[in-house]
């Protein structure tokens, strides 16, 4: 019997729809466009007390936490050596470039928690206003007038204006980093991609308390969702593409364009 797939090549077989989405999200010149007009903004996720340190929050007790030990030494160790000096680096780059940066939390608005999702209710994850929890951890808590998004569920999008407040900035790109990869941050990717943002996920910029989920998420989100770069990569793409005051660098870009 003639097999009618025989044509169709193995790599096809794994993601049918890779090249369309590669054109259509990754390698789409508006990404840097959107860097040229500065309607681009990095998006920092949860980097709280109440979820990203250790002897607070979710971690207060570690044996009570619901993950097992070795995992929290995992998800500590990358957020302290990787993560949060990534996202430092970032935050100071887009500060530098005049381009905004957002920040969202864990945070409910009453004392007792009364407005939380019902899945932050089933989960008995709460930050009050003005709690240790809801602090955002000091190397990479807002500055100035940086706009702060609280938000009682995992996707900053469905439970807050977040689209609304871009929106209003003229906002068309997003950058994310924070935690956990496999949780908020790839509920946010998704969503922000279905509203029509061009995004990028920094993946050593992010981690949570597996490298499996870490991978699993990346691999997932990886040429469908959003790019996926690294800290270095995005620092570069903005001195390339962004003057120091904010400015576009069209006239370095047109010469680099012309050089052999």
């Amino acid at each position: 019997m003639t097999n009618p797939f025989k044509h169709i090549k193995s790599e096809d077989v794994r993601d049918p729809l890779r090249d369309f989405y590669q054109e259509s999200f990754i390698e789409n010149p508006e990404h840097y466009e959107y860097l040229l007009k500065g309607t681009t903004a990095l998006l920092s996720i949860d980097l709280q007390y109440l979820d990203a340190a250790e002897g607070y929050g979710v971690f207060k007790e570690a044996h009570t936490a619901g993950v097992p030990e070795a995992y929290q030494r995992y998800y500590f160790r990358t957020l302290k050596q990787r993560v949060l000096p990534n996202v430092t680096r970032l935050q100071e780059a887009f500060r530098k470039h005049r381009l905004e940066v957002l920040h969202t939390r864990i945070q409910a608005l009453t004392r007792d928690g009364r407005d939380r999702s019902k899945g932050h209710k089933r989960l008995h994850l709460l930050a009050t206003p003005g709690s240790k929890e809801a602090e955002f951890l000091p190397e990479v808590a807002p500055r100035g007038d940086e706009i702060v998004i609280n938000k009682t569920a995992s996707g900053v999008f469905s439970s807050t204006n977040m689209h609304y407040v871009l929106n209003n900035m003229g906002i068309q790109a997003l950058y994310i980093v924070g935690v956990y990869t496999n949780e908020c941050v790839e509920t946010t990717v998704r969503a922000a991609c279905d509203l029509g943002y061009l995004v990028t996920l920094v993946e050593d910029a992010c981690t949570t308390v597996t490298r499996d989920l870490h991978e699993a998420s990346l691999a997932t989100l990886r040429d469908r969702y959003a790019r996926v770069v690294t800290t270095d990569e995005v620092i570069a793409e903005l001195d390339r593409f962004v003057g120091i005051d904010g400015s576009s660098s069209r006239l370095r870009i047109a010469a680099d364009a012309k050089a052999p």
